[in-house]
């Protein structure tokens, strides 16, 4: 299940980020993903596990997804970076929507999307 950060504005909800779990995505840690809330080009996150004061390495969400940045241990970005990419790849579409998009969408529709991704077997 996803957990989401939102902001009440009266009863509509502003979406900004989720951190998805193994269960949604078939790897192991945690894919943060977004929408466009930085300076910086669409791109995913992976975690070991979730916290804003864990390591990580972003990926491109791009027709050919790469590593971009990272401060896990060269090891660890070796390892999970092809299931990252892969899954990137397999929901490059659903990701850039909501990249760029996502920030207006209610609740429901942000639910949606999420039950929409492709899970890696």
């Amino acid at each position: 299940m996803a957990d989401a950060t939102t902001l009440d504005l009266e009863e509509d909800e502003i979406f900004d980020m989720a951190n998805l779990s193994e269960a949604r995505t078939g790897i192991p840690g945690v894919v943060w993903i977004s929408t466009r809330v930085a300076k910086h080009g669409p791109r995913v996150k992976y975690f070991e596990k979730a916290g804003a004061d864990q390591p990580s390495f972003s990926v491109s969400i791009a027709e050919n997804p790469a590593v971009l940045v990272g401060d896990l241990p060269e090891r660890t970005i070796r390892r999970m970076s092809p299931e990252v990419i892969e899954w990137v790849r397999t929901n490059r579409a659903a990701l850039l929507e909501f990249w760029n998009f996502g920030d207006t969408w209610m609740k429901e529709q942000v639910d949606a999307h999420l039950d929409g991704l492709v899970r890696l077997p």
